[in-house]
């Protein structure tokens, strides 16, 4: 339709461009007033007849090419209605055939649902034949209960009625008995009880001496059994921790160079790490003192960067130690997490992690806190292992064996003792309730309420009081062996004490005229109750208790 359009413009066009030809001849011959009219009209109608047919020649060119176009047009819109259509039928095609396919799938899914359906009732028909039988079988038995129920009745009412003629018959033979021996029924009976109870509790009284030295035998060499087993098993690596370090130098130049104009490096250093560092005389060394061993740690490696680099200044220093810090939180958080892969042990609170890569840095009568949680933890599954515990309580006394001291470790300041202050860390990172206590209890703080806690307290002990594990303080081993003999010596009847063996032996010496042989074994067990009850001590510590009589006369 665009090309008719196209085609009648043409025309029109022609024939205006005709029309102002005309008004154009027009103006010609108003214009040629001087000409004679005749020939203006003459010129007139030759202009006009040659417009005319120009026209008439415009208008049939015009035609032809509207024809063309037009038959061009509908010829293109025939090919285009075909291909249109052709797409259609295509497309009706495709949607035919992809309904086909849903059709057939829909109709697998019927069948595939159909036979589903029909297994289902297959196997609900299986379960009641089943039920059925089943229910057979119950009534059968309830059948058979019953008869057994009446004939237990029969039985019964016959042991009934036996019993009363039995009753009857013993009370004919007691008023017999009684006639005979002069004596009622009940004063044969209290003669008889009284005779039965004089011998039983002599025989008691041997079987429980009897008893009781066995059991202390069997016990003793059963426990001495399992913890020399357990030792000899675990026989963990351990250190020596101090509150000094010693950091060595290339050349004594660099002492002046760490000590900064006016001693500002050596303060900024020590403002930043919290450590002491002393520089005197000792060629090529300088000490770096702190109670904490992470911020010896940290002034050690932060000097050690600061050397290597050459660069010293307080803004260095402040950087320097800032990095060190982190890599050394990086470092305990690492150790931590390979102490409790090592151990097999799951699940465990990151908090509680950095807590154990922390012991690291930490000792114990001189003994290096992590080595002495990682054997008490070997120690307590061992022993769990062999005293038959379950492999879930075995995991639980590893697991409270490393974490018993990690209130030693805890970054907040409190006066709570480590038990208890391990016990609450423990409580509030959702530890196991068997693992809670036997941290709270391994210093009889708290009430032992499990297998695992006396477990954990002996393994520690056993750690702490091996031969060259732990370094004792002078004052505090003099302090403790005074307190041992004194509370000896409040005891009536004592007349000398003595602790023997570093405190692992506490002779006591009575008077024989005030304290008798059996005073004197309840007296040793007085003794070491209250030592356990009062005292905090290593290992185990024997209380001998010494009755000497001696009679002294002079011949004159």
């Amino acid at each position: 339709m665009g090309i008719v359009e196209i085609g009648i413009g043409l025309i029109g066009g022609l024939v205006l461009g005709a029309i102002v030809g005309f008004f154009i001849v027009q103006t010609m011959i108003k214009k040629a007033n001087k000409t004679s009219t005749d020939e203006l009209n003459r010129k007139a109608d030759l202009v006009v007849q040659e417009a005319h047919i120009s026209a008439k020649r415009i208008t049939e060119e015009a035609n032809i090419k509207a024809d063309k176009l037009l038959a061009k047009a509908e010829s293109k819109n025939e090919s285009i209605k075909r291909k249109k259509i052709q797409e259609a039928k295509d497309r009706f095609s495709k949607l035919k055939s992809e309904f086909g396919r849903e059709k057939s799938q829909h109709q697998l899914d019927l069948k595939e649902r159909a036979m589903e359906v029909v297994k289902q009732e297959d196997k609900l028909n299986e379960r009641m034949k089943k039920f059925n039988s089943l229910k057979a079988d119950i009534e059968h038995q309830e059948v058979e209960i019953k008869a057994v129920r009446e004939n237990l009745e029969k039985q019964l009412k016959i042991v009934t009625k036996k019993k009363e003629e039995l009753e009857r018959s013993s009370e004919t033979h007691i008023r017999a008995l009684e006639n005979v021996a002069k004596l009622s029924e009940q004063e044969a009976k209290d003669q008889l009880l009284e005779a039965v109870k004089g011998k039983a509790e002599n025989d008691a009284m041997a079987l429980i001496k009897n008893t009781i030295g066995e059991a202390k035998i069997t016990a003793n060499k059963e426990a001495k059994k399992i913890v020399i087993q357990s030792i000899q098993r675990m026989c963990a690596e351990y250190t020596i921790e101090n509150t000094v370090s010693v950091f060595n130098l290339d050349s004594d130049d660099l002492k002046g160079q760490i000590i900064g104009r006016e001693g500002r490096n050596i303060r900024a250093l020590e403002a930043a790490t919290g450590a002491e560092i002393v520089v005197d005389d000792t060629p090529e060394a300088i000490v770096i003192s702190s109670f904490d061993p992470i911020r010896r740690e940290v002034c050690r490696l932060s000097l050690k960067r600061l050397v290597a680099d050459g660069r010293i200044h307080p803004a260095r220093i402040e950087e320097v130690v800032a990095k060190t810090r982190k890599e050394l939180d990086e470092q305990i958080i690492e150790i931590g997490q390979r102490t409790v892969i090592e151990l097999d042990i799951h699940g465990l609170h990151a908090y509680l992690v950095k807590m154990v890569g922390r012991m690291r840095f930490r000792s114990s009568y001189g003994q290096n806190l992590l080595k002495h949680s990682i054997e008490t933890a070997h120690l307590s599954a061992i022993m769990a292992a062999e005293l038959g515990l379950s492999p879930k309580q075995v995991k639980l006394a590893k697991r409270a064996g490393l974490l018993h001291d990690i209130g030693k470790v805890a970054e907040e300041e409190t006066e709570m003792s480590h038990a208890i202050l391990g016990m609450k860390l423990c409580e509030k990172h959702k530890e196991h309730a068997v693992v809670s206590n036997a941290v709270g209890a391994h210093h009889d703080e708290v009430e032992m309420n499990n297998i695992i806690s006396p477990i954990v307290q002996a393994c520690d002990a056993i750690s702490g009081a091996r031969p060259g594990a732990r370094r004792e303080i002078m004052e505090s081993y003099l302090k403790r062996i005074g307190e041992l003999e004194d509370l000896a010596m409040a005891h009536e009847g004592v007349q000398k004490a003595y602790a023997m063996q570093a405190g692992r032996e506490l002779r006591v010496i009575v008077e024989s005229d005030k304290v008798t042989d059996q005073y004197a074994d309840d007296l040793s067990f007085m003794i070491s109750q209250k030592i356990q009850d009062e005292m905090q001590y290593p290992g185990q510590i024997k209380v001998t208790v010494i009755r000497e009589k001696r009679a002294t006369t002079f011949a004159r």
